[in-house]
């Protein structure tokens, strides 16, 4: 069985990790080198993201969401201006998780990862999402 949680570390975290990384790359010019030390990422990691290799399947999906962006640029400003506790930036990138709840964002995925999966019943999903009412 695969809870919702492995959509969201399939698909979202390398998504909004791209968003954070191209905004302190490219609004605040940071170095990739500096992001990936802010971020806890390998420089590696940070290449795969600006070449293309990873986090670009939701990336504009997520674009269109006005609220979703500003919680991106959110964690990318504090990032870029000062240091502060993991613990933060965790929260953080939940709320950003939290954005996306109004919209089955994560439902949506979780129930084409899961097609036997009739009704998504997990916390991050509205009430009575069915795959009957997700198309």
């Amino acid at each position: 069985m695969k809870p919702p949680c492995v959509v969201v570390v399939k698909y979202i975290l390398p998504a909004i990790r791209f968003l954070v990384t191209k905004e302190l790359v490219e609004k605040y010019n940071l170095r990739k080198i500096d992001v990936s030390e802010k971020m806890e990422l390998t420089p590696a990691a940070i290449t795969q993201y600006f070449k293309g290799e990873r986090g670009v399947m939701l990336t504009q999906e997520l674009m269109q969401s006005k609220e979703t962006m500003e919680k991106v640029s959110e964690v990318a400003e504090i990032l870029a201006k000062r240091d502060v506790s993991v613990d933060y930036i965790i929260e953080k990138i939940c709320e950003i998780c939290m954005t996306m709840k109004p919209e089955k964002i994560i439902c949506k995925l979780h129930q084409k990862d899961l097609p036997a999966l009739e009704e998504c019943r997990c916390p991050t999903c509205p009430p009575a999402v069915t795959s009957k009412t997700i198309s």
